[in-house]
Formats: structure tokens, sequence, C-alpha cells
């Protein structure tokens, strides 16, 4: 209500608030996580000991020149090597490999300074490479390497985040103007999303020079930013407007949203960004930097719904229904409505037998669970990760098949306070491949895996070589031997994550358990929510489970079965949905409760708040699932993922959980829902009703529009349904 009453303050306040924060973020740029900062376990250590040692390999790149006939690209290969050697940018460049038929050849060389940099600089390197391949005929030139690759990524992830920003804030708008039929109504809620989000991108950008960020962290952020924001903005204003359309005047519509929907966006949001907390148990920096991001984005997006947009609400009055679009805005007042008229055609046979339906709707979500039995994660490489179709997925494949060296070696790092010292010598006899480096006092050991690299074979050899071969060649020596590699960093992180899993997913549901505990006082819906929250994240799983490892339905979706899921999907959705599952959960039981507390049977309780908050959580979940289903036509197989199994999340948590589980479970459960611990009577009481229309008439005017005199307001309450009631029942307040 200060907000309300200090519109200007408030506003200016928050522009400046999103101009300071992206002014600085963009300033001071963001620090991305090193690739042993990226990892876990030995393989860590191993690229962190070469790291502090300077160590870095360098990046090496290989063009591939394919002709029709033997010999055939000589030519090119001349043309091609003379081109790179120009740019400047390449050093030590070798002479052409030749395969066994004698139509593929090789050029190999490094790109010049710092690896670290060399994406930037490899540009130069491509066009010279595409200007001479395109010059002839019957020739085919593929390039693929370290600075290549890692330029083409970093173009990748800018494309797909401008595609996914210009594809999901317009479907987020288009849905709105649905919804509520008018534009300023539509454009308030994603003018909040895109502030907290700016806002949140500066100041991710400030805490990444503590904790570095993984590539994809302002994906996930920008997802998480525009849905919860949204989100709380439709909440709070389709209350107000609920409120204005049933009679009540400016500031008592706004002070009945302000009580309920905005308190139930400050408990979903405060149990948002607790759960996120949750992934700082899981011992990964990758996730630490995405609970910073979500946090920093739900807190933000939360502080703008308690202070911007009251002031906003309170600025337009009426307004909010400004730009009305007649179609619209008929089609709008016909959805709430028919919205209400479908939730309660459902709630009907659900209420009537709520036995049936909620043993129906948990082997529904049980049913899409069950893939999730076999569920396989890994790390996925480059042809995993883009599709068998893309430019560089083709170019590796082309030179794997022409020049075949079998899977990537396991590197082994030794490092001692003398390299040179003759045990540790005897130790790195026992191995062919050694490079010593003195001056360092390291050591890099390459040990070829049997298997193709990944398979159990390759495993089995990895887990031979760490348990077995390098304790006894340098037990007794003093050095510090780890074992590295594209097979041990994905087989180190994943144990990590099935470590982490444990103490992340204990914190979540006791997180939870309390919160809805304090908030509704009952240990039975605070038990309700955790099983809901788990069958929801049980669908999921399946499904992404189906469709990328299996491969069901993969084509219907535009991608393809990788035979795995993506090692930091899982833990990630279900620390997403827990957090995010509590915008409907709080939001309708919130409402439920409310009506309860006015004297209606629980029945007629869950009825009515179902069918209440059946307009905004049906508008809700619309916009949620279209900004994941967005993310699920990226490129990266990752984001895919994520998209995927967040967007089916959210469709079956506002559809079979909200409409079916939920009430039939509280219908079962009946007046054992609201049992109040004894310990817990002595707490203050969280009420879910409005304030009490009386104190609006002392608060003063909130917007020309609005009635402002204590007999107006006076008035309004008592002809109106009094505590939100929007029959105007008037029934009877319980007393307990």
């Amino acid at each position: 209500m200060w907000s309300a009453h200090h519109r200007k303050t408030a506003v200016i306040g928050w522009l400046m608030f999103v101009v300071l924060t992206a002014g600085i973020g963009g300033a001071v740029g963001r620090v991305e996580m090193s690739a042993s900062e990226q990892g876990a376990g030995a393989s860590a250590k191993a690229q962190k000991i070469l790291d502090d040692a300077g160590l870095d390999q360098p990046a090496g790149e290989l063009v591939l020149v394919t002709a029709e006939r033997a010999g055939g690209w000589k030519t090119a290969a001349a043309e091609l090597t003379e081109a790179i050697g120009k740019t400047g940018e390449a050093a030590k460049m070798r002479p052409p490999l030749v395969s066994e038929s004698g139509r593929e050849a090789l050029i190999r060389f490094e790109i010049e300074g710092d690896p670290e940099t060399a994406a930037d600089r490899v540009g130069p390197v491509l066009d010279a490479v595409r200007a001479a391949g395109a010059g002839h005929d019957g020739v085919e030139v593929h390039q693929f390497g370290d600075a290549s690759a890692e330029k083409w990524l970093s173009d990748l992830l800018a494309d797909d985040f401008v595609k996914a920003e210009f594809t999901a804030v317009p479907l987020a708008l288009g849905i709105l103007l649905v919804a509520f039929g008018a534009v300023v109504a539509a454009l308030l809620p994603v003018a909040l999303a895109l502030t907290a989000c700016l806002a949140a991108f500066g100041l991710l950008s400030i805490a990444s020079h503590q904790l570095p960020l993984f590539s994809t962290t302002y994906s996930v952020m920008f997802l998480m930013g525009l849905a919860v924001g949204v989100d709380y903005c439709l909440f709070y204003l389709r209350r107000e407007r609920d409120e204005r359309a049933a009679g009540r005047d400016a500031e008592t519509a706004l002070r009945i949203a302000a009580a309920t929907s905005g308190r139930a966006v400050l408990v979903s949001g405060v149990t948002v960004m607790v759960a996120m907390a949750g992934m700082f148990l899981s011992g990964l920096m990758l996730f630490e930097g995405f609970a910073v991001a979500t946090i920093l984005v739900v807190f933000i997006a939360m502080l703008g719904s308690v202070t911007v947009l009251p002031a906003l609400l309170a600025w337009l009055g009426d307004r909010t229904g400004a730009g009305r679009i007649p179609f619209l805005s008929r089609r709008g007042k016909r959805g709430a409505q028919q919205s209400g008229a479908v939730a309660a055609s459902v709630l009907r046979p659900v209420l009537a037998r709520p036995k049936l339906f909620a043993a129906v709707g948990a082997a529904v979500l049980l049913a899409l669970a069950a893939p999730a039995v076999g569920m396989k994660t890994e790390q996925l490489g480059w042809e995993k990760q883009f599709g068998s179709d893309s430019g560089l997925a083709i170019a590796h494949q082309r030179i794997a098949e022409a020049f075949p060296v079998g899977p990537e070696p396991a590197l082994v790092v030794v490092a001692a306070d003398d390299i040179t010292a003759a045990p540790v010598r005897e130790a790195l006899a026992r191995f062919d491949r050694v490079t010593v480096h003195r001056a360092e006092s390291i050591a890099e050991i390459e040990v070829p895996l049997a298997g193709n690299g990944a398979d159990d074979r390759s495993r089995d050899a990895l887990a031979k070589l760490r348990e077995e071969t390098v304790p006894a060649a340098f037990e007794g020596t003093g050095a510090r031997a780890y074992v590295t590699g594209t097979l041990a960093e994905s087989v180190d992180f994943n144990e990590q994550l099935r470590r982490g899993i444990t103490p992340v997913f204990a914190f979540i549901a006791g997180v939870t358990f309390l919160l809805m505990l304090f908030c509704f006082r009952s240990y039975v819906v605070a038990v309700t929510s955790i099983a809901l929250n788990l069958l929801s994240v049980g669908a999921a799983y399946g499904v992404m489970t189906a469709v990328f490892q299996h491969g069901w339905g993969a084509g219907l979706l535009g991608t393809e079965a990788v035979g795995a899921v993506q090692s930091w999907i899982p833990l990630f959705v279900l620390v997403v949905l827990f957090g995010l599952s509590m915008d409907y959960h709080v939001f309708v039981v919130s409402r439920i409760r409310e009506a309860y507390d006015r004297g209606a049977g629980t029945r007629a309780a869950i009825s009515e708040g179902v069918r209440a908050t059946a307009g905004a959580v049906t508008g809700a979940a619309a916009i949620m699932v279209a900004v994941f289903a967005v993310f699920g036509t990226l490129s990266m197989q990752d984001m895919k993922q994520m998209g995927v199994g967040l967007a089916v999340a959210v469709l079956l948590d506002a559809t079979v959980v909200r409409m079916v589980l939920l009430p039939s479970v509280m219908a079962l459960l009946g007046e054992r829902n609201w049992r109040t611990p004894r310990l817990l009577r002595r707490l203050p009481e969280v009420s879910h009703g409005e304030a009490e229309p009386s104190g609006a008439a002392s608060s003063g005017p909130v917007s020309s529009g609005a009635v402002s005199s204590g007999a107006a307001s006076a008035g309004a309450a008592s002809a109106g349904p009094e505590h939100g009631d929007p029959a105007g029942r008037g029934a009877p307040v319980r007393v307990r």
C-alpha cells in the first residue's frame, strides 16, 4: 500500500534500479567458468593442475579436404594451406595427412596465442577456409577444432538466445491479450518480467566475478525470469480485476489483491528461492551458478510485484482495461467465464467420486513416470549435443571416418615436487605415451581405453586404470596422479550428482514442508504438496527419458534420440519444478483456505477455490508452457531436454494435478486438511483473506478513479460480498 500511495517514487525507483544494475553489469562484463571449475572429482583436480601451471592444450584445428578421386584434393589443399598461413593466426602447420583411400587429406595446425581466447581470433581462418574451399568443384571441405567449435558454439548460443527472446515474449504477450482482451493489462506482466530479467542480468554479471558462470546460465535465468515474472503479475492483476468487476472501489480492490494474491506471490517467491538454494548442496559450481541466477531473478520479480506493480495499478486505475480489442475483449470475458465453467464441470465428478479420480490421476502420472526407471545420464558430446545433421557434427564424423583413431584416451596428470626424481621416473617408465614438463614438474600420460570410449568396456578400463594401475605405479613416489579425459569427466560429474542429489532433495523437501506448514498451519497440506510435486517430477523424468533416450515421439518434437539425458538436467528439473509448482499450489490452496475460513465446508471450499483460480492458473500455465516449449526448439540438446521436461511438467501440474489430484485428495482428507499441530497453535496465523475493507477509508485515495470516502468504501463493503466471497453469500465466519 505504501507503493500505491507513493507511486511516482515506486516507479522511478524501480526504473533507476533496473538501469543502474544493467549498466554496471554491462560495464564489468561476465566471467565464465573454466574446464576444471565445470567438473568434479579427480578429473577436475587434474585439470586444475594443468590450469594452474599454464599447460593448457593449444587450440588445434583440422581441415578435411575430400575429392571424388584419389589425389584430387592436392590443388585445393595447397591453396587452403597458403590461405590459412596468410591469416597470421595459424602456427605449426603440418603436411597433409592422406587417408588409406587417397581421396581425403587432413590439414593440421594450431591457432596462435592463448588457447582461452582462440575462439575470438579464429574468424579469419574460418573465412579463408570457406573461400578457398568454395572455388573447387568436386571437392568438399570440413573444418573442426577447439577454436572453431568454441566460436560455433558461442555464435549458436547467441542466436538461440535471440530466438528465444523474440519468440517467447510475443507468445506471452499474445496469451495475455487473449486472457485480458486489453493492451495495457497484457503489457504490464511482460514489462515487469522483462525489466526484472534486465536487472537480474546486470546483477548476475557482477556476481560472476566471484562465482564464474556456465555458458547457458543466462538462458536459464531468462527462461525462469520471464515465466515467474509474468505469473506473479498475472495472479495479482487477475485478482484486482475480479474485485473491480465485483463492484469494489479501486483502493479496496487493490488492497484485497495485495492481501490475497500478493501474499501468495510472496510465499511462492520465498519458496522458489529457498528451493533453488538447495542447488548449493550439489557440490558442483554449475548448479551454484544456476542457483544464484534463479534466486536473483525470482527475488527481483517478486520485489517488482509488491512495489512497482501496485504503484502502476494505483496510477492506472480502470485504465488497465485501456486499449481494448473488441473481439479479444469479449473473448477474454467469455474465456474467464468458460474457465470457471469448465473447472466446475470437471470438479463435479471429481468431488463426487474422489477415490476413483485420485487413483486415475495417480495412475496417469505413474505411467508417464515409468520410463524414468531406466534413465541414463551422461555429458553429451558434440554429435549428441547438436544433432547428427549439424555442421559441426558432420565435420567431426567425416574426419573420424576418414582418419579413425579410436576413442579419446584417458589422460593421467602427475604432479610432483621433483618430476625428475628417480622413483617418479621409474613410475613414468611403465607407460608409453608420456610428456614431461620439467619446468612445471608435471607429466602427462595418455592411456588408450578399450571399447568405444563410452560403453561398459571403456568404463571398466577407466576404473581399472584409476583403482589399480595408477595407484600401483605411483605408490610411495610422493607424486600426485589424477586421471582425466572425456569419459573420466563424465563419470566424475555423474558420481558427484548421485552424491549431491540426496542432500539437495532432503533440503528442498524439508524446506517445502516447513514453509507450507507455517503458511497453512497444516502438516497434511505440507505432506500433500511434496507428494504431488514428486508425481509431477517423476512424470517429467519419464517423458524426457522416453523422448530423448528411447526416441519415442522425438520426430514430432523436431529432435532425435541421443541415448541419454544430459547429466545436469534431472537435478535442475527437480529443483525448478519443486519451486515453480508452488506458484500454482500456494495460489490455489490459499483460495481454498480463504473460502474455508469464511465458513464453507471443505468440498465447497475446494470447488470455490479451484473455480475462482481456474482462469489465472490456465493463463499462467499457458505462458509457462509456451516459454518452456520455445526452449525445446533451440539447437542444443540440453536446452531441448530442459524445455520439454519443464513444459510437460507444468502442463501436467496445471491440469492433472490441480484439477484432478489436488481436489480429489483434499476431498478424501476432509477436515483433516486443516489440522494444526499442537506445537504450532501458538504461532501467529497467516491470514488467507484480504485486509478489512474499513481500513481503506483512512488510507486516502489511490487513484483518480478510486472512491476514497469511508462511507463509500464501507457501503461497497457492506453491499458486496464479505471477505472476498465473489458469490456474496454472506456466509458466516467460521470460529475455531
